[in-house]
């Protein structure tokens, strides 16, 4: 039921680098990610905030500014390989009518920002300036230790017909979760792990969240205990838990603004071109988690929109088994 790849795209690609933020307080949201989540702050200017992981050397992967209204995802951003993939990248999306312009952002090299079918904003950029690694500095670690952002969850109308046009940029499939022949979650990925983006039915798009991974298992634990020093115990939303696609340890919290970040240990590596996507079958509650119970309602529904874009709805909405209905039935019966 999954779309063809193309294994020869015509711009690479390599990972999710980045992801903006518009933010109320930028201070307060420095705070949330530095003190539970352990990012390091590279850079404070003009009233934002630049901030990556204690394994990064470039020089951002989240970036904090203020908001104009609601809080809102202003941006999430892709590496391409080469500066020539930067250009074909501009024909690429003038060929299919789709939004692209070159725009000037600090501490990156040149910048194309883009629109996909479904109406997202992504940056694409070949270079951003380095800074020394912070992995080895242990007396300046805190909170969740995150050491690198990994991935985002957009939620779109139509997951299908998005993960075709991803596969023609040389987005591949590591698991997915289907009802019949509905898609109902795609997990795709150029970077050689199980994930660079993964693809769920809703109003969209939405950002639904964006990933760090940890080294420890530990260090899930760590961003709920630092949640609860420093103020933000109600922030954690869903779990520690352990997932059923991908199989790995995580906790989802919730920052001062209500973006979702989620903190987990790292995937399996799916490089190898005879790997086959494996199917779950969204029937099964293991779909969900391994062991635990099922997400609450709003983990499903609730995500950031994109500045700006236009929100479109589903020919059918989605209904996940959530807390609210497993705990019904538990009454039921």
């Amino acid at each position: 039921m999954l779309p063809a790849v193309n294994l020869k795209p015509p711009f690479n690609i390599t990972r999710f680098s980045h992801i903006v933020l518009e933010v109320n307080d930028v201070e307060r949201s420095r705070d949330f990610y530095v003190n539970v989540g352990g990012l390091v702050e590279t850079e404070f200017a003009d009233g934002v905030s630049y901030l990556r992981g204690l394994s990064e050397a470039c020089h951002h992967s989240l970036v904090l500014s203020p908001a104009e209204g609601s809080p809102t995802c202003k941006r999430i951003g892709y590496r391409v390989f080469l500066e020539e993939d930067l250009d074909k990248a501009k024909a690429f999306f003038d060929d299919k009518g789709l939004p692209a312009e070159w725009v000037d952002v600090p501490n990156q090299g040149r910048t194309l920002l883009v629109s996909d079918p479904a109406g997202a904003r992504i940056e694409l950029c070949a270079s951003m300036t380095v800074h020394p690694r912070k992995f080895l500095e242990v007396h300046e670690h805190r909170g969740a230790r995150a050491q690198g952002l990994d991935h985002c969850q957009v939620i779109v109308p139509d997951p299908l017909a998005l993960s075709a046009f991803y596969g023609e940029l040389g987005f591949r499939t590591s698991e997915y979760i289907a009802a019949g022949d509905d898609l109902l979650a795609n997990f795709m990925y150029r970077k050689g792990g199980c994930l660079d983006l993964a693809l769920v039915p809703g109003v969209g798009p939405r950002m639904h969240h964006f990933a760090y991974i940890v080294s420890e298992s530990s260090d899930i634990f760590a961003a709920c205990d630092f949640a609860s020093r420093y103020g933000y115990a109600e922030s954690v939303e869903r779990g520690p838990g352990r997932h059923g696609p991908s199989g790995v340890l995580f906790v989802y919290l919730r920052d001062p603004d209500g973006h979702r970040v989620e903190f987990f240990n790292n995937h399996y590596t799916t490089i190898d071109v005879e790997l086959e996507p494996i199917r779950w079958d969204a029937a099964s509650l293991s779909t969900n988690v391994h062991w635990g119970l099922p997400a609450v309602s709003k983990w499903y529904f609730e995500a950031s929109d994109f500045t700006g874009v236009p929100l479109e709805y589903p020919k059918k909405l989605p209904n996940p088994m959530t807390l609210e209905r497993y705990a019904e039935g538990l009454t039921k019966h």
